[in-house]
């Protein structure tokens, strides 16, 4: 039940992005389940192995290069799903952030801490 719930609040904060960033779009809620699902298994399947590949270049940047890696993660996913898209590999680098934190604040609210 906690992961649906956590899909259904990435899905919301997806949807929440058009209105800070001009940059993004998301065409329905339906889009924003299956981008928050497809990121999702991007981050689950892919991003460990682009931290351990980029692992020198991010140690040399003091993890600063972690922001590329997820924006490219989040520019992949506008190219992959109709209806999602992004202006820019800037802007997803923006938009990565941006939706990181808006996803963390929500959940926090709403779902409190794991204790």
């Amino acid at each position: 039940m906690r992961m649906l719930l956590g899909w259904a609040i990435n899905a919301l904060s997806l949807l929440a992005l058009p209105y800070l960033l001009s940059a993004v779009q998301v065409q329905s809620f339906g889009t924003a389940l299956v981008v928050a699902l497809v990121l999702g298994l991007l981050n689950v399947l892919i991003r460990p192995v682009l931290l351990v590949l980029t692992l020198p270049i991010n140690i040399l940047t003091l993890g600063l290069f972690t922001f590329v890696i997820n924006g490219l993660l989040f520019w992949v996913v506008s190219r992959l799903v109709d209806g999602f898209s992004v202006a820019s590999f800037g802007w997803a680098i923006i938009a990565a952030i941006v939706y990181s934190l808006v996803s963390w604040a929500v959940s926090s609210l709403l779902m409190g801490s794991r204790d």
